[in-house]
């Protein structure tokens, strides 16, 4: 829908008394950034600016993970955790919402008994201990009304539910770093591990099995473990550049000492990948630098930085 049509089915909405046939329609995901390139839309808090996957995908300019939410009061976003177990922030230009927030873990207990997580944590099903069995175990969430012009930080793996309470216009980012990039690998483990369980049983029959389960993984959950590799190769490259150079800051503002940390942080998760057996079966040899040559180059630099 074009964003002409949405404002003017949003005063329709409003005029209409918050009703319409069509329903209450929320504006989610919205790449301003990406659509409008040479507009400066907003400065980047800067305790958020250590951001590796809008970095990572403005590298390849393809991508984002910068949105725009705008929707009426009513408007609301489901039950989830971040992609990627990201962290994410969300500033109200205007308007109020209504979090609900889960520690990691507490999603457990809200499970049915078909392991299935709920849509709505709101809704009375929820109540009935027959298609929930273990939500009376469950604690209660956090819940927080952030007003207009707050910030809310949503830590990785926190579960949440959202509530536009006034007409709503917010910014929202999803962002890892070296303080929770091992959360984002552990992620993409387990999503692996589904994959491989949901089709375990054409795993002696089906020729290239394991580049399959890559395949359908990149198709769930965006990515697969080759393009992680690339992920950390175009972060890593750049800290090594920084390292090397010994420089006191480049283009973005990366500082040497923030330089090294990311490469420590990479380095323990790219070992972590080289030495995984599925990852040992996805083809490398178009790889440049290959898996093995980066993580050395990251091991000298890293050592270096600690040498007296």
């Amino acid at each position: 829908m074009p964003l002409r049509d949405y404002i003017t089915y949003w005063k329709e909405y409003i005029e209409g008394g918050y009703s319409s046939p069509r329903g209450c329609l929320y504006l989610k995901d919205w790449h301003l950034c990406r659509d409008f390139p040479v507009e400066d839309v907003f400065t980047l808090p800067v305790y958020f600016s250590s951001d590796w996957l809008n970095e990572f995908w403005d590298a390849l300019d393809v991508d984002d993970y910068r949105f725009v939410y705008a929707g009426p009061a009513g408007s609301w976003s489901p039950f989830h955790a971040d992609i990627f177990r990201s962290f994410s922030w969300s500033v109200n230009v205007c308007g109020r919402k209504k979090w609900l927030l889960f520690p990691p873990g507490q999603e457990e207990a809200l499970r049915d008994r078909h392991g299935n997580l709920p849509y709505d944590v709101t809704s009375p099903a929820l109540c009935d201990t027959h298609l929930h069995p273990r939500s009376q175990l469950a604690g209660p969430p956090l819940e927080i009304t952030q007003e207009a012009g707050e910030m809310v930080f949503v830590p990785s793996g926190w579960h949440h539910q959202v509530h536009n309470l006034d007409d709503t216009i917010s910014i929202n980012h999803n962002w890892v770093n070296g303080f929770n990039l091992a959360n984002m690998w552990r992620f993409l483990q387990q999503e692996l591990c589904a994959v491989q369980e949901e089709v375990s049983e054409w795993r002696d029959s089906m020729p290239d099995w394991h580049h399959h389960c890559q395949v359908i993984m990149r198709s769930c959950s965006g990515i697969n473990f080759e393009d992680f590799y690339h992920f950390l190769k175009v972060i890593a490259e750049k800290r090594l550049l920084v390292l090397r150079e010994a420089a006191a800051e480049d283009s973005a503002g990366l500082g040497f000492e923030q330089a090294a940390f990311d490469a420590g942080r990479i380095t323990e998760v790219l070992a972590s990948l080289v030495a995984h057996p599925n990852f040992q079966r996805v083809d490398t040899s178009a790889f440049s630098p290959q898996p093995k040559e980066l993580l050395q180059q990251l091991r000298e630099a890293v050592d270096a930085t600690v040498a007296p």
